[in-house]
């Protein structure tokens, strides 16, 4: 195994404790940890930006973390290739920022970031729901879940901070609305700081929230490019995005130049019918679009991921915001995805009732409503505030299907069987 001098000791440590030495890099088992699991797989049927299963061609969110990965690995080959400070011998670990992709939203709920939002507004009391915040949840403590109890994967710190997009904590806010870490997991970010404290010139939420290792930059703007890129295509193929529509929608916007040409460049891609051609190409720009500068900070002394920032070329940002207003405009504000989105989030508020007055309110339930597993966690927890969030966990993992079901299986009379899966 050749030795990769970017990274030394302290990037490699565990959670817990030492793993068993195999013929794999620490950041190979966090990898390949990841792919082994029921909650990546459940990935496949949880909203992108339609809802899953309702064509076969659209992203999922497991289809969209694949395609982050592959641009992921794609940025560190480029970089390694295109800066003076990296070489076969010191390069930014392709398995971890991979790891990282394909871990970054195993903490999304059904329904997309209606169902994200939802959660929160329902966890309120309860220490809020954030998707970042409860994938940091799954892998150090319940990705590993039967009826024996739940555990966490032992990640590296690597890989644990390269997933950690954000670290001001939920009591940081006031009624936060996302992009917070729940209180209990302040010690998780200690162990990412290496139990360093937190300097002055980072007290701030803001400032806490834009600390990140150069791998979770390289994840962030491999997020950025799929999803700017991909939700376009997908717009395009589902018909919510044609030629006049785009047309109103700029003649409407003060754009400036650049953003002209690039809505040009994107009606002629539709008008002669290779808008997916067209867009494969933006990826590659987008990748070739970054560079490392030097940064200095608390950290860097103990790792080079805090030695660099990763710079993007401001006419790529630009394009990709534009791709992202666009996106926002004409199919997230859509009549028909906020129908879905009504609808999805009356599903959700209905099951966290009926768990709420079973499992929250009461000490001791009168019906058994969840699963074996969670039924066991929660009626053996004495804290309210911790059954709240298990049963957090338990509407968190459900793919939209599985939500669907359980609501009906719930709600509606001729809907169940007492042999369903439940």
């Amino acid at each position: 195994m050749s030795l990769n001098l970017f990274y030394r000791e302290f990037d490699t440590e565990c959670l817990e404790r030492a793993r068993r030495q195999d013929m794999r890099t620490p950041f190979q088992k966090d990898r390949d940890r990841i792919i082994y699991t029921s909650a990546f797989r459940r990935l496949q049927a949880k909203t992108q930006v339609f809802m899953s299963g309702e064509y076969d061609f659209y992203r999922t969110r497991l289809t969209h973390s694949l395609e982050v990965a592959q641009i992921g690995r794609s940025l560190c080959y480029y970089l390694q290739q295109s800066s003076d400070d990296l070489n076969i011998e010191c390069y930014i670990d392709s398995d971890l920022v991979e790891a990282i992709c394909l871990a970054h939203d195993l903490g999304h709920p059904p329904f997309g970031h209606a169902g994200e939002k939802t959660l929160n507004s329902l966890m309120r009391s309860y220490g809020g729901f954030e998707g970042n915040a409860q994938t940091l949840r799954i892998l150090t403590e319940t990705i590993y879940s039967d009826q024996a109890g739940r555990k966490g994967m032992n990640p590296t710190r690597a890989f644990m901070d390269g997933i950690l997009k954000y670290k001001a904590l939920f009591s940081d806010f006031e009624h936060p609305d996302n992009h917070f870490l729940y209180d209990d997991q302040e010690s998780l970010r200690d162990f990412v700081f290496g139990s360093k404290p937190v300097p002055e010139d980072l007290t701030t939420t803001e400032a806490l929230n834009t600390f990140r290792s150069v791998e979770c930059q390289i994840m962030d703007w491999a997020d950025d490019t799929a999803y700017s890129i991909n939700d376009i295509v997908d717009g395009i193929s589902a018909g919510f995005l044609h030629s006049d529509l785009i047309q109103r929608w700029a003649a409407t916007k003060s754009l400036n130049a650049h953003q002209s040409h690039i809505v040009e460049q994107l009606l002629v891609s539709i008008s002669e019918q290779r808008a997916n051609r067209y867009f494969a190409s933006r990826i590659g720009e987008f990748i070739r679009a970054v560079r490392l500068t030097p940064w200095s900070n608390f950290l860097s002394e103990l790792s080079q991921r805090y030695c660099y920032r990763l710079f993007i070329e401001p006419d790529i940002q630009d394009e990709a915001r534009l791709y992202k207003k666009l996106s926002v405009d004409l199919v997230f504000h859509s009549p028909q995805i906020y129908q879905l989105e009504f609808k999805e989030d009356n599903i959700l508020r209905q099951l966290f009732k009926a768990y709420e007055e079973q499992y929250i309110k009461n000490t001791k339930p009168a019906m058994k409503l969840l699963p074996a597993q969670y039924e066991f966690l929660v009626t053996n927890e004495p804290d309210p505030v911790i059954r709240a969030r298990i049963i957090c966990d338990h509407l968190a993992s459900m793919t939209d299907g599985f939500a669907i079901r359980t609501y009906k299986r719930l709600y509606d009379p001729d809907f169940g069987s007492i042999v369903d899966l439940v």
